[in-house]
């Protein structure tokens, strides 16, 4: 990705009226419109960390019209100065139902390099004798703030952690440290330089000894060089050659963009091969059927929705395999549709097309009949549906 990308999405972030980003008291809103987010500030006095931390919660639009409804959560680093780049790009991938509706919880600073770094740096190129914080930061999460957030607010159990440089290292140790506390970790530009490089150490020893670890990881670095640059090559080769089973690990390089803005470079591809659309890609269907009902299974996990396999989604997976002339596998989705919409016409439409493009126009007209007696003259393409049945009764009788 060039800069000039970077620079079109920082524009589009900065035009964007997602939401009032006024300050308010613990659990008072500063939005009631239905067109915005509602915000919320919780102070929290913390036991563990002993002292105040401030957390901002943003709300989906739909959070009040849906009373019954669960949310993703996404835990920020760093701040609610990221919440309207977030809201940004989740928003837009929304309107193509490309991610679900979250909640996102930013957590302020107090002492930042105390809390993100889990040790304490000691090598001379960096600030020597900060750090060491990291665990306790991780208990406060995972025995307060987390908690606090499911206790107030309708959440599901898809937990996905973010953070940039500092914030990044954090992200990677809270994957080695408690690996199921998060389904999905994205460091932006982890500073594994920190420390004699104990960041890549510790991570390159985790990815060794772990064998299965269902999670999503997303890194990526911009016009570092040096140690740091060295660094994270050493680890990103290392997870790409030795990623564990069930790991998704995605990274990107951007050549020309600073360190500050590589969470704004890699915000779009972070969330959008994070979560997975509701028209199931193409790529995701393996030879047996039964990959259409899985990928559902797992969408309906991420998304906080019992969604189970759309008519029309499964159709366009059958057009797309016949326009690649694989006929056979296509008319088994053609099949699987039907038998998840019976009483589909467009089911049994599809599968009429799926045969009819193989030749079979016995099977193509059986498939027809059967869509023909499920509708009536309401049905938009009626005429279309009798016209190609009279059209295939011409071919089948000759």
């Amino acid at each position: 990705m060039r800069f000039s990308k970077c620079l079109i999405l920082v524009l589009s972030v900065a035009l964007s009226s997602l939401f009032s980003s006024s300050s308010v008291f613990s659990q008072e809103e500063s939005s009631k419109s239905a067109s915005e987010y509602t915000m919320q500030t919780h102070v929290i006095k913390s036991k563990i960390l002993n002292e105040e931390r401030t957390v901002v919660v943003q709300l989906p639009k739909s959070y009040k019209a849906n009373s019954n409804k669960v949310y993703p959560v996404i835990y920020r680093l760093d701040g609610a100065n990221n919440l309207p780049l977030i809201s940004s790009v989740i928003e837009r991938l929304q309107n193509t139902n490309s991610a679900p509706e979250v909640i996102v919880v930013a957590i302020e600073n107090t002492d930042r390099l105390r809390d993100l770094y889990p040790t304490v740096n000691e090598e001379p190129q960096g600030p020597v004798g900060l750090g060491g914080g990291g665990a306790v930061f991780l208990s406060f999460f995972e025995k307060e703030l987390i908690p606090l957030i499911d206790k107030t607010y309708r959440t599901h159990d898809f937990k996905v952690i973010s953070g940039a440089s500092a914030a990044g290292v954090f992200v990677l140790y809270a994957m080695q440290a408690r690996p199921h506390l998060f389904q999905a970790h994205l460091a932006y530009s982890p500073a594994v330089w920190w420390n004699y490089g104990a960041a890549t150490t510790r991570t390159k020893q985790f990815i060794k000894e772990t064998h299965t670890l269902d999670t999503y990881l997303y890194m990526n670095i911009g016009e570092e060089s040096g140690v740091m640059r060295e660094r994270y090559d050493e680890l990103q080769q290392f997870i790409l050659h030795n990623k564990p089973t069930n790991m998704t690990y995605v990274s990107d390089a951007f050549d020309g963009v600073q360190h500050d803005l590589t969470a704004v470079a890699g915000v779009f591809n972070a969330y959008h091969k994070l979560f997975m659309p509701k028209q199931m890609p193409l790529n995701a269907l393996s030879k047996d059927v039964a990959s259409i009902d899985a990928y559902y299974e797992k969408l309906s996990k991420q998304w906080g929705d019992n969604i189970e396999p759309p008519e029309g989604a499964v159709r366009q997976l059958g057009y797309q395999l016949v326009r690649s002339q694989n006929y056979d596998k296509a008319i088994n989705v053609f099949i699987h549709n039907t038998k998840l919409h019976p009483n589909s016409v467009d089911a049994w439409f599809g599968l009429s097309y799926g045969y009819e493009s193989k030749e079979d126009n016995a099977n193509a007209l059986n498939s027809l009949e059967h869509a023909i007696k499920l509708a009536d003259k309401s049905y938009p393409y009626f005429d279309m549906l009798m016209s190609s049945q009279a059209r295939l009764k011409a071919v089948v009788l000759n």
